[in-house]
């Protein structure tokens, strides 16, 4: 019995993790656009999951550790950028974000105007909010399916 007991204890005094929240999910993109903008490698590199992925308009991967490095880049540019339209879905600790971004500025020399639609996947583990991966589809105003 006294057994039984001490594994309640043990049990109930564990931490239980929180719920994701939609506040949580819009925190920590805006931590990871305003990185962006201020091209704060560690505020970016802080809220992408150790398995982050990006998903790049061409169909290839790009890795977090590009991501991060492409944030910092003297190369990348922006002079203008935006999200909104935000919908967010929750489902237990894991958010499916839907945003559009908007953004101007050059990379490498080339200039780029973009408006898109991204997903993005956010997971709370271990009390920790983080963003698991992205991909931004142009928006185009002839569209072939939908």
């Amino acid at each position: 019995m006294f057994f039984l007991l001490l594994i309640i204890i043990f049990y109930s005094c564990q931490q239980q993790q929180s719920a994701l929240t939609t506040e949580e999910v819009t925190d920590v993109i805006n931590k990871f656009d305003n990185g962006w903008r201020n091209k704060d490698l560690q505020a970016v590199d802080s809220v992408l999951s150790p398995s982050y992925i990006y998903f790049t308009q061409s169909g290839g991967l790009f890795s977090r550790d590009s991501v991060v490095a492409t944030a910092g880049e003297a190369t990348y540019v922006l002079q203008d950028m935006s999200r909104s339209e935000f919908s967010i879905s929750l489902n237990d600790n894991t958010a499916i974000v839907s945003t559009r971004w908007k953004g101007k500025g050059s990379y490498r020399g080339t200039p780029f105007d973009e408006d898109q639609r991204c997903s993005i996947v956010v997971i709370k583990k271990d009390n920790k909010v983080e963003i698991l991966s992205e991909h931004c589809t142009p928006i185009k105003s002839n569209r072939v399916f939908h």
